[in-house]
């Protein structure tokens, strides 16, 4: 009996991935739960276990191309009789066989989407067109009628290059025909050169979902942003003091003390520690404090989420850290490692920079900017002193936060990082 196993829907509104490479070829025999490929997605990268057991007989998607869930992978002979394909076989997945935990194989038919944003005609029932959303508005905006296209994807699927060809087929053909003033191919001409020069970079999985991300905050929530520096001199000071206590092992640096300060300020002023539930105009207080710390890596920025920080020692937190930091630029974490956070925390100190408008990680409602730690010239009782100064900025979102709540929360922020045994005795 022949089975095919589609791009489960994995949740975390993933809709697509990339396949990254195929962990069997045509011909093996393999059992449920082998891994049979791995996927990256917009938020991680996810082994993909079989939920059968039988003899590879096809591939059906090629190394690093885009795949969509619902599009059969691959087709397993599993050498089964006496039942027809329609009847319900149910797979067999092997327990956390995969990164993102077991996957189930859907037998359900993925009806195609609407025609874009103009009304078409019919489609015969004979000639039913397959295409991605993005496909779909691709050839919207090239005026390609996508029934006339014939695609070269899985199943015949159209993809984004058979609508370029259609469209430069269509263009060349209009050209022949209506003969164009030599000025109007001068301009054609000099685009096509400008085009030659541009290099493209398609968008990544994490790339696309950074863009979908940002613009949802910055038109969901109204950013308003407070900025301060606070004097860490004594900060400083302990922490040279604490590396010397410390295994080599164990990377000390200045966020495990932050992130304290953080959660002693919320709990203070539980509005920051919130999100808001804009159906029921009601303003849900978190009693948990999971932090998200913003991690710059090749792919783009990813935001991993440390829990119960209230719960966990200095030490504890560095050392979380350094974990997460690690499997973050790795692309190895989990999609339960990267969400359900209650506030955000981007250190743009680390690559330099003093200040920064950070962008609300969204439905939080407030994020804190690290700048750099430097020396500065400060007024203290009169008299000029030189000292460790940490600037500060904290976007938030204005249906929820006023600008009195921003400030009293920076102050205690400020209070518990100006005398780092507050800030552990607490």
């Amino acid at each position: 009996m022949i089975q095919e196993f589609k791009f489960p829907d994995i949740g975390e509104g993933i809709h697509e991935g990339k396949l990254l490479k195929w962990h069997m070829e045509v011909g093996d025999t393999i059992q449920a739960g082998d891994t049979i490929a791995e996927v990256e997605t917009d938020k991680v990268n996810a082994e993909l276990p079989s939920p059968y057991s039988g003899k590879v007989i096809a591939l059906l998607a090629e190394e690093g191309g885009i795949i969509y869930v619902g599009q059969v992978l691959i087709k397993v002979d599993t050498g089964e009789v006496g039942k027809s394909q329609d009847q319900t076989v149910e797979p067999v997945a092997e327990e956390n066989a995969g990164v993102v935990g077991a996957l189930e194989a859907s037998s359900e038919v993925i009806p195609a989407s609407a025609e874009g944003r103009k009304q078409e005609a019919a489609i015969p029932p004979k000639r039913k067109v397959l295409a991605t959303p993005v496909a779909r508005k691709m050839a919207y905006d090239l005026g390609v009628d996508l029934r006339n296209v014939t695609g070269t994807g899985p199943g015949g699927r159209v993809m984004k290059a058979d609508i370029a060809a259609a469209a430069e087929k269509t263009t060349a053909g209009d050209s022949e025909a209506s003969k164009p003033e030599q000025k109007h191919e001068t301009k054609l001409e000099a685009a096509s050169k400008d085009r030659n020069q541009i290099e493209r970079v398609p968008l990544s999985m994490i790339r696309k979902t950074i863009a979908k991300k940002m613009v949802q905050s910055k038109h969901t929530a109204p950013h308003a942003t407070a900025m301060d520096e606070v004097d860490v001199t004594e900060l400083v000071k302990f922490r040279e003091t604490a590396k010397g206590h410390f295994d080599e092992d164990i990377h000390l640096t200045f966020m495990p003390f932050i992130m304290k300060a953080i959660v002693l300020a919320l709990k203070k002023n539980p509005k920051i520690n919130s999100s808001l539930d804009d159906e029921t105009e009601e303003i849900l207080l978190k009693k948990y404090y999971h932090l998200g710390i913003a991690v710059d890596t090749e792919e783009g920025l990813t935001v991993p989420v440390v829990r119960n920080v209230d719960q966990k020692s200095i030490v504890r937190l560095a050392k979380e850290l350094n974990d997460l930091g690690q499997r973050a630029r790795n692309r190895k974490l989990t999609i339960d490692e990267l969400k359900e956070s209650t506030f955000s925390i981007t250190n743009y100190g680390a690559v330099g920079s003093i200040f920064g408008v950070p962008v609300i990680n969204y439905p939080e409602v407030a994020i804190m900017g690290i700048g750099k730690i430097s020396k500065k010239p400060v007024v203290i009782e009169d008299e000029l002193v030189i000292r460790h100064m940490l600037p500060l900025s904290m976007s938030f979102d204005h249906r929820v936060v006023d600008g009195g709540d921003a400030g009293r929360f920076m102050n205690d922020v400020k209070k518990y990082l100006s005398d780092p045994y507050r800030l552990l005795l607490l």
